[in-house]
């Protein structure tokens, strides 16, 4: 008896230790649980001597987009013709508002070199005149031939002293330079539709694009044309 009695007493403290074990696991796993969820609520804060990162600006001549500008609201713009991508930009204070789809000259790489050539020029220009009754819906004439393409062609022999003249004062004057030279002339951004490259080496949009183009545009206006 004294035996059986041993024996049930060892059971009954193995069954209390186990018991008290199992308890003791329960807790501890809520309590790692409890540590874990803390930790992953934890911020990390850099110290304040760490340099600030800035995000890089958005490519393009722009620091903002703002498409939904009304037409009417911009006062400063200058269009950017970027060939290699057929897009015109309008961006106006750095605020880029119209991302227009172009079509360009049947030969599309390289800067107009003359008359006839096919190619749209590329450089710094400006609008010098604004046709409201275009062969293609309406227009606004780019100051092509510019200065570089004079003394590129003055050079070469193509132009004159007095044609190179013409031009540079034209230039300088912000008036049309001559369009009768072997550089060529008349170079516009009109409508006409932008589904191809299609045009003698002038800029072409959509209808509804030039509609804005030339009620946001001013004789005067820059216009940048990149390859």
């Amino acid at each position: 008896m004294k035996t059986n009695g041993r024996v049930s007493m060892g059971r009954y403290v193995i069954s209390v230790l186990g018991s008290l074990a199992m308890v003791m696991m329960l807790s501890s796993c809520s309590l790692w649980r409890s540590w874990f969820a803390s930790e992953s609520e934890i911020k990390i804060v850099k110290p304040i001597s760490c340099p600030v990162e800035i995000s890089p600006p958005p490519s393009g001549p722009y620091k903002e987009v703002r498409l939904d500008t009304p037409a009417s609201a911009v006062c400063n713009p200058t269009l950017y013709v970027i060939k290699g991508e057929r897009r015109l930009l309008v961006v106006d204070n750095e605020v880029l508002v119209r991302d227009y789809r172009i079509g360009l000259g049947f030969r599309t790489f390289g800067d107009k070199i003359q008359q006839g050539d096919g190619r749209t020029p590329e450089g710094e220009f400006f609008i010098c005149v604004k046709n409201p009754n275009s062969r293609f819906y309406k227009s606004l004439g780019l100051s092509y031939p510019a200065p570089h393409h004079a003394e590129r062609a003055l050079v070469s022999g193509d132009i004159s002293l007095d044609q190179y003249r013409h031009i540079i004062d034209a230039s300088a004057q912000k008036t049309k330079p001559p369009w009768n030279t072997a550089l060529g002339g008349a170079i516009f951004i009109h409508g006409g539709g932008a589904h191809e490259d299609w045009t003698e080496g002038c800029v072409a949009v959509y209808d509804r694009a030039m509609d804005e183009l030339f009620k946001i545009a001013p004789v005067g206006t820059p216009v940048k044309i990149l390859p």
